[in-house]
Formats: C-alpha cells, sequence, structure tokens
C-alpha cells in the first residue's frame, strides 16, 4: 500500500494548520535531525553487533 498524492496533500494541509507556515522550517529541520539520529543509532546498533560476533569468534577460535 503505497501513499498517494492526495494523501500527501492532506497531510501538508494538515501540517500548515497545525504548525503555521512560519514554523514549517523548523520543524522539518527538528524532524530530519531525528531521522538523522536514527540512522546514525541503527548504524552503531549494527557496528557493536558486528564487533560482538567478532569478538566472539576470537573467543571461540582461542578455546579451540
Amino acid at each position: 500500500m503505497s501513499i498517494g498524492i492526495w494523501e500527501i496533500t492532506l497531510i501538508l494541509v494538515i501540517v500548515f494548520v497545525v504548525f503555521g507556515a512560519g514554523k514549517l522550517p523548523q520543524v522539518m529541520s527538528d524532524l530530519g535531525k531525528g531521522v538523522k539520529g536514527l540512522k546514525q543509532g541503527m548504524k552503531d546498533e549494527k557496528d557493536n553487533q558486528k564487533s560482538a560476533q567478532t569478538e566472539s569468534e576470537k573467543n571461540t577460535d582461542k578455546n579451540s
């Protein structure tokens, strides 16, 4: 199920009504920072899992 042009238009109208045109750039900036932080957190978690797996493999090799 994809979002069509009418759904996007409706969402934008609601955003304009709720936040007003003056605050919209600030809201979008905050949203962008939030998405960037989420992506960074996901990347860090993936890196931590890889490090833990590598450490586990090293310990297994030492015990063999």
